[in-house]
């Protein structure tokens, strides 16, 4: 526990001087990606944004909250929610097809992930970096079947990492 605490903490300096002593994008990705490596477990697969050329392949699962999907998602996406997530809420889905799990960076969709792996889901992936990633690889997002550039960011402070798409909170 001690090891895990003083990685995250230096982890957290890291970002924190990154962001305080530049505003170059190439040093804010640098600091997002320290970022993101206090959040995912090493044991849990994830797959980058730029290694997805067919959505089609997975059943993709949405695990933010209902206002945020609503804003805008993956094509195909399946909502099932974090706070309200039942497992009756995947049962459509086949256990033994891949599933793509995705949130705002990739925190909660990993702890759903690993409640459909506990489910008998064969092969779950996390989105890594999460929708704000995705959309900053310029990968289409949609909003009632048609392309947009709204992404909801959870909140303004996970927002400073949206740099391509207008952010909604």
């Amino acid at each position: 526990m001690k090891s895990t605490c003083t990685r995250n903490t230096l982890s957290l300096i890291i970002l924190i001087l990154f962001l305080h002593f530049s505003s170059d994008l190439a040093a804010q990705s640098v600091a997002y990606k320290a970022l993101l490596s206090t959040l995912y477990d090493s044991d849990f697969p994830i797959v980058k944004p730029a290694e997805l050329t067919d959505l089609s392949k997975y059943q993709i699962v949405d695990t933010r909250e209902k206002e945020e999907f609503e804003v805008s998602h993956l094509k195909g996406a399946n909502w099932v929610g974090y706070d309200t997530f039942s497992i009756d809420n995947v049962s459509g889905l086949d256990k033994n097809q891949p599933v793509l799990v995705y949130c705002t960076v990739g925190a909660r969709s990993q702890e759903i992930g690993k409640k459909l792996k506990e489910a008998g889901f064969n092969q779950v992936y996390n989105l890594y970096g999460g929708l704000i990633e995705w959309a900053n690889e310029k990968k289409p997002i949609f909003h009632e079947g048609s392309q947009t550039n709204k992404v909801h960011t959870y909140s303004k402070s996970w927002g400073i990492w949206l740099t391509k798409g207008e952010k909604v909170y």
